[in-house]
């Protein structure tokens, strides 16, 4: 059974792993954002509970989430393992996931911290763009479109979307560091955190480091 959870600062690469991972054990991604969409869309209980926050513009408290991912993580999908991406954020929601974990018999086996540097995670954040149509994704860096500014699937104009520029980058950072950084210390405490280095390619990641160590990890 994998049980999962990514941590690292937006721009270490947890996305692309993440999707790397669920295509070769094919267990689900869970993310907070997707759970919310998800339990309104159903009309669970707590779904409806977080919608009242939402629909308001104010954020979900910690005891509405909780009882949100363990909704989640109790169906029947996350038997045969899953992983968290976003969640959690903080000491306390650690801790609750921790007991929950233990509740419905499916507790955290590993925590894996993608690590990268401040300057590269802001190269790459800020050098991404977007089609303002079809919404495809390109990097003036890694990715360029063939012609300038233009989409080579729909000839759209490519686009920054507003949190990726470097003033609203550096308060995200910054959140990470205060709010989620800690979460590295509790985990290495459980001695369930592997650290990565979130600088490498992609596909060389996964291939040379996260999966040989998922390997090993569902063999115990």
């Amino acid at each position: 059974m994998l049980n999962i959870i990514l941590l690292g600062p937006p721009g270490a690469g947890k996305g692309s792993v993440a999707k790397l991972i669920v295509q070769h054990y094919r267990i689900p991604h869970i993310s907070t954002g997707d759970m919310f969409r998800d339990a309104i869309k159903e009309g669970t209980p707590v779904g409806k509970l977080a919608a009242t926050f939402i629909h308001d513009g104010k954020l979900v408290p910690d005891d509405v989430t909780i009882a949100l991912v363990k909704e989640r993580l109790s169906k029947p999908d996350c038997q045969q393992g899953f992983l968290l991406d976003g969640y959690p954020r903080t000491i306390p929601q650690a801790e609750a996931l921790q007991k929950m974990g233990q509740e419905i018999k499916r507790p955290i086996k590993a925590v894996l911290e993608f690590d990268c540097e401040r300057v590269e995670l802001i190269r790459r954040i800020s050098g991404r763009r977007v089609c303002k149509n079809c919404g495809a994704p390109y990097h003036v860096d890694t990715m360029k479109p063939k012609v300038a500014d233009q989409c080579d699937l729909c000839k759209g104009t490519l686009i920054q979307r507003k949190d990726d520029n470097l003033e609203a980058l550096t308060v995200r950072l910054d959140a990470y560091e205060k709010q989620t950084f800690p979460l590295v210390a509790f985990y290495q405490k459980q001695r369930l955190l592997t650290k990565f280095d979130g600088s490498l390619k992609t596909q060389l990641l996964f291939d040379k480091h996260v999966r040989p160590f998922l390997v090993q990890q569902s063999k115990s």
